[in-house]
């Protein structure tokens, strides 16, 4: 065990070129004890990290039966199924949609023929962030969007979106987690109301800016209102991938952050919940 003393000065000292060297060698090693395959004969793109980091920040929800699901999905179960008194070990059984809890929308969830969520590069998961608040807006109307004009405010402040970068809104919304009526907000005719991008800002990311996938706080890219997918169609159809119900964007920087996002990989994936992390 280390005294959290020499925990903390160790990840003091990781930099961006250590990080990648101990990567970069994890990698080979893996390499030379895997079969060969046509997987191995790509080269490996490099990581893209910050110069060193101090901080690790859990951006997921807890996994949890009370977790607001989208209405078309069944609530999350979760149910013991073996116990140690009665078989010697402990183990929960759960029931789930794919597109439950914090997590991932794979380009084929939205566009027929599109990659599943299990083949999306592994080097797309690893990604500088970007988080646009429009939280002020958010909470006088909650069908608020991220616009173009808050993506140019964003690169006035912060420079131009880098290569391969992963852009969050936060709109405040996860402050509603606790009570499923209150996030899911519907109106008397039960149509849902809560912040997403706008289509306009979706088709500007893919075609103007170099970016891997984009994220929300809230249920949907869509705002929750839409009736039609259009900033789904606009993200996915352009191969990147999404990541909804995303926690804690509020204690994350608005740039400097890289995003590790734990894709799923379950055979024919549209997508799936994710544990996703952001190293400060």
């Amino acid at each position: 065990m280390c005294a959290p003393t020499i925990i903390h000065s160790v990840r003091e000292e990781i930099s961006r070129r250590g990080f990648l060297t101990t990567l970069g060698g994890a990698m080979a090693a893996a390499a030379m004890t895997s079969s060969p395959g046509p997987a191995l004969a790509q080269p490996q793109k490099p990581v893209r990290l910050a110069k060193g980091f101090r901080d690790v920040h859990d951006l997921t929800h807890t996994f949890t039966a009370k977790t607001p699901v989208f209405p078309a999905f069944k609530p999350i179960q979760i149910r013991p199924k073996f116990s140690i008194a009665k078989d010697g070990f402990f183990a929960n059984e759960i029931t789930f949609d794919e597109h439950t809890g914090t997590h991932m929308d794979g380009p084929v969830h939205f566009v027929q023929g599109g990659p599943t969520a299990d083949k999306l590069p592994a080097d797309k998961f690893i990604a500088p962030l970007a988080v646009i608040s429009i939280e002020s807006r958010a909470a006088k109307d909650a069908d608020a969007v991220v616009t173009v004009d808050d993506v140019l405010a964003w690169e006035k402040q912060h420079g131009r979106l880098p290569a391969g970068a992963f852009v969050a809104m936060y709109s405040g919304w996860g402050s509603r987690i606790g009570n499923a009526e209150r996030f899911l907000n519907k109106d008397a005719k039960g149509t849902m109301h809560a912040p997403g991008f706008s289509e306009e800002v979706a088709k500007f990311l893919t075609k103007e800016r170099d970016i891997v996938g984009a994220g929300v706080d809230t249920l949907s890219l869509d705002i929750a209102s839409a009736s039609k997918f259009v900033a789904h169609l606009a993200f996915l159809g352009a191969g990147k991938y999404g990541v909804e119900l995303l926690a804690n964007l509020n204690t994350m920087p608005p740039s400097g952050a890289t995003i590790i996002v734990g894709g799923p990989k379950h055979e024919g994936a549209s997508g799936g919940p994710v544990r996703v992390y952001a190293l400060v």
